[in-house]
């Protein structure tokens, strides 16, 4: 219910676009910063930071504030960071705010350092994330190769 719901509200008040679209965009990068923060596993912790994509309490109230302000009924929950897809979601919304360009090396440097990031303090994580990317697409080109 709550997918159904995110993909009318989430994206209101942003650019036209289709949040549906803005997740199939953002996938490739989503499943790398995944890779790169907890191997996919969904219990990863490190410090305050938890689930498959690594996602602090802030950014979890960050959401929120989102959805209500583009008037959306649903919350996220502190539990929501465990679940890729919830996750992913949280993703889009924040690069919705602070990414409406769908820059990758931005969107990267948001995730990595928040809104107002240090480009010198997120180039290893711009590198690494990049790198990854490069991998996981060398690998489905090779499964999709004749």
């Amino acid at each position: 219910m709550f997918g159904l719901l995110f993909a009318q509200f989430a994206m209101a008040q942003t650019e036209p676009t289709d949040s549906l679209d803005d997740m199939t965009y953002w996938d490739p990068l989503m499943d790398a910063i995944i890779e790169h923060e907890s191997g996919g596993n969904p219990n990863a912790r490190c410090g305050i930071y938890l689930g498959p994509m690594q996602i602090a309490p802030v950014l979890v109230r960050q959401c929120n504030i989102l959805l209500k302000n583009r008037k959306c009924p649903e919350r996220f929950t502190l539990e929501d960071r465990r679940s890729v897809e919830k996750s992913k979601q949280m993703f889009v919304l924040i690069m919705s705010q602070y990414n409406k360009s769908r820059d990758i090396d931005k969107a990267i440097r948001i995730w990595a350092g928040g809104p107002g990031y240090s480009i010198k303090g997120t180039q290893k994580h711009v590198k690494s994330i990049r790198a990854i990317m490069e991998r996981q697409q060398a690998a489905k080109n090779k499964q999709t190769a004749p």
